[in-house]
């Protein structure tokens, strides 16, 4: 009988007691976090001006929104910077109070975990593996039609599958549901990773319609989730408002706000991250389309999606195989609307991809 606990996410402390491993010996390919790790400019910035905690913070941000104003290129009044997306997404439900919300899955189960606080009748539109895990636009606004929803959420790229929903699309999917009184969440944590952030992101959009609004953060592209720093972008400057009433006064601290500023303006940084994994998931996703015993999805994310077809082979041992050679990845299995063996890895440096890619190989070819 198999005994070994199923581990959620990345919980590295357990994986490591189970398996009796240094937390300091693995490399963390479950996290979806920049391997390049936190700015050295954004430390030497943050260590001169340690006094900023004795002073409270701006309690309007101004500073720190114009500075992703100019970094996004939309209005700062579009914005609200709160402690992480986590925050921003509880307050973006707590009120809108939707009635009855559709999921785009699989996706992050902090959506629904908050939406249970709400009230809210929640269900989930699956995206279909035989489509490449691409939304069918058409097939959605059909679903939206007959559902009586007035509230949809999705992430886009998505998470786990990696894959992306373009702008011309999403202008579509958008003025359905202005039409139908859908307001849309998108979440756009890993927009940065992609090829044509442009192609992706709905951020210009935010100028078209006021049934949306967007959150992203600075937990994975500039590899700070202990800032707890993430910011809602809408042109719904009421319902923006009603968000910042229900917000906790400086909810975001003095060093976290100075730090958000040093980050969206380090463009040498920036630069650095995207070749990294732009390069390094290229060369990771033709190694994996070469193997036989797995099919691997286009990623638009800095994380590849792998669903196992050899046979006898799970999730599982897939795990267990990597995290044996030190190796942690994200077995899938916990994740709703995926039906199969499915693992999931982020972009790390290029030798460690190198050694992940050697361990996937050995498993995975027939």
């Amino acid at each position: 009988m198999n005994t070994r606990p199923v581990f959620h996410g990345s919980d590295i402390e357990k994986i490591c007691e189970y398996y009796h491993l240094d937390k300091k010996d693995i490399i963390n390919f479950g996290a979806n976090v920049n391997p390049l790790g936190l700015s050295e400019n954004v430390k030497d910035a943050i260590s001169a001006h340690l006094d900023l905690l004795s002073s409270y913070p701006d309690r309007e941000y101004a500073s720190l929104r114009q500075t992703i104003s100019e970094y996004c290129g939309i209005p700062a009044d579009f914005i609200l910077p709160g402690n992480g997306s986590s925050e921003l997404i509880s307050l973006l439900i707590e009120a809108r109070s939707p009635k009855r919300t559709l999921i785009l899955g699989p996706t992050y189960s902090e959506y629904s975990r908050e939406l249970s606080f709400s009230g809210s009748i929640q269900e989930y539109y699956h995206l279909k593996e035989e489509n490449d895990f691409r939304l069918d636009v058409e097939d959605l606004c059909r679903a939206l039609d007959t559902g009586g929803y007035d509230f949809l959420i999705l992430c886009n790229p998505n998470n786990p599958t990696s894959s992306a929903v373009m702008q011309d699309d999403m202008r579509r999917l958008l003025g359905f549901c202005e039409k139908h009184g859908i307001f849309v969440m998108i979440d756009e944590t890993y927009v940065e990773f992609a090829p044509d952030i442009s192609a992706v992101t709905a951020v210009p959009l935010t100028r078209e319609f006021r049934n949306l609004m967007i959150l992203r953060g600075v937990s994975k592209f500039f590899a700070a989730p202990g800032m707890r720093l993430g910011y809602g972008i809408t042109g719904n400057k009421e319902f923006l408002r009603k968000m910042k009433e229900k917000q906790i006064p400086w909810s975001l601290n003095s060093i976290g706000a100075f730090a958000g500023e040093q980050m969206f303006r380090d463009s040498a940084y920036i630069g650095q991250t995207r070749s990294l994994i732009l390069g390094e998931r290229d060369r990771m996703y033709r190694t994996l389309s070469g193997l036989t015993g797995c099919r691997v999805f286009r990623p638009y994310a800095n994380f590849i999606l792998l669903h196992i077809i050899k046979g006898g082979l799970t999730s599982s041992d897939i795990f267990e195989s990597c995290i044996k050679n030190g190796l942690m990845i994200r077995d899938c299995s916990s994740f709703q609307c995926l039906d199969g063996e499915f693992v999931r890895f982020c972009i790390m440096m290029p030798d460690d991809n190198t050694r992940l890619l050697e361990t996937l190989t050995d498993q995975l070819q027939m």
